[in-house]
């Protein structure tokens, strides 16, 4: 049983059901591990930092963390990559109880949380994302890193190798 009580989430209690890693929908097949979108730069190093708590500590070992405030500069890409939470909420896209957005949920299901009409809704939001990894493909020459960094960067905060 996992308890978080963190800056934004209070006494939430949830139970891993399955194996960190394994047994995934047989639609959603991550090319990263949270673990190596931590390393790589993702958020500008400011997303999971005061709930370190609820994840493994070698998630961190090697993460870009920016502790202050958000860093462009631990990106990646270095580029800017998100927007504010409040935007996220206007839109939608945080569904309870990953108050936190997609990448909240992403780690809570990669450590063994299910919970099916949610991991359903997060799954298809993922697949749907794919569209950024189709365009990079038309539209860069191999290996031209510099070509479409946001949308690179934005691939990789999606758990989508960016690097193809």
């Amino acid at each position: 049983m996992i308890v978080v009580n963190d800056k934004m989430q209070k006494n939430y209690e949830y139970e891993l059901a399955e194996k960190e890693g394994c047994n995934f929908d047989f639609e959603f097949n991550p090319e990263l591990t949270p673990k190596q979108m931590l390393e790589f730069g993702v958020f500008e190093g400011h997303y999971l930092n005061d709930c370190r708590k609820e994840f493994p500590d070698d998630w961190f070992i090697n993460a870009k963390l920016s502790m202050n405030k958000p860093d462009i500069e631990c990106n990646l890409f270095g580029v800017k990559s998100r927007q504010p939470l409040s935007v996220w909420r206007n839109k939608g896209w945080i569904i309870e109880p990953d108050i936190r957005g997609w990448f909240q949920w992403y780690c809570r299901y990669y450590m063994g949380r299910r919970i099916e009409k949610i991991d359903r809704i997060q799954i298809k939001r993922w697949k749907a994302f794919k569209r950024h990894k189709i365009q990079i493909e038309k539209n860069c020459m191999m290996m031209d890193f510099d070509c479409r960094k946001k949308q690179r960067q934005a691939l990789l905060q999606w758990a989508y190798n960016p690097f193809f």
